[in-house]
């Protein structure tokens, strides 16, 4: 691609998506790295929800939850999802579609360590996405936890990671008069290369 320069230059699209979250966290106010996560019920409705993606990795985006929540239920029966970055500061964001699968070894394991204390003893409190009856038996339970589980607690096996692997990763950039740039990067699966498209606006 000829005119693929500038702030889209590049051949490795995870490189790419770290580059721009590098200069988004420079921008940003605040979390940098949401993501607004989409995925989809047994009755094909969507949901939308901001998560935080944790890690780019050479090959896939990672990101943590109780499995037993509405975005945990959904992405085991689908084995699908996709979300877009954006980044108002920047004008830009990345949409991202593939294949999800869990990770539930020692990364999950090591990232749930680096979380603070409270936030882990809250990953054992939190029955996510159930009805709760109220705040107070929200914070009975964190104390119920933490009385149970100490100050080292183990991560729980309801929750740990989601790697998505893409098929399509699209860049976009603002462009004057909405005549934006845009470049989507897709393949038929997750072994294949990357066929690059610049996209009308």
């Amino acid at each position: 691609m000829s005119d693929r320069t500038g702030v889209f230059a590049g051949e490795d699209p995870f490189a790419l998506t770290r580059d721009w979250l590098a200069e988004a966290e420079v921008s940003e106010v605040n979390d940098p790295n949401a993501i607004a996560l989409a995925t989809v019920d047994a009755d094909g409705l969507p949901n939308v929800r901001m998560v935080l993606l944790k890690e780019i990795e050479a090959d896939a985006f990672v990101f943590y939850t109780n499995y037993g929540s509405a975005k945990g239920r959904e992405l085991d029966a689908s084995g699908k999802a996709g979300f877009v970055m954006h980044w108002k500061s920047l004008r830009r964001q990345v949409r991202v579609r593939g294949l999800v699968t869990r990770e539930e070894g020692a990364a999950a394991d090591d990232y749930y360590r680096s979380r603070s204390l409270k936030s882990r003893l809250g990953a054992w409190a939190s029955d996510q996405s159930q009805p709760l009856a109220s705040r107070a038996v929200l914070m009975a339970e964190v104390a119920r936890a933490t009385a149970q589980q100490g100050p080292s607690p183990a991560r729980p096996p309801f929750w740990g990671g989601f790697r998505l692997r893409p098929v399509e990763i699209e860049f976009w950039a603002d462009g004057a008069f909405r005549l934006h740039d845009r470049f989507r990067w897709s393949r038929p699966d997750v072994s294949s290369n990357w066929r690059i498209t610049r996209l009308s606006p």
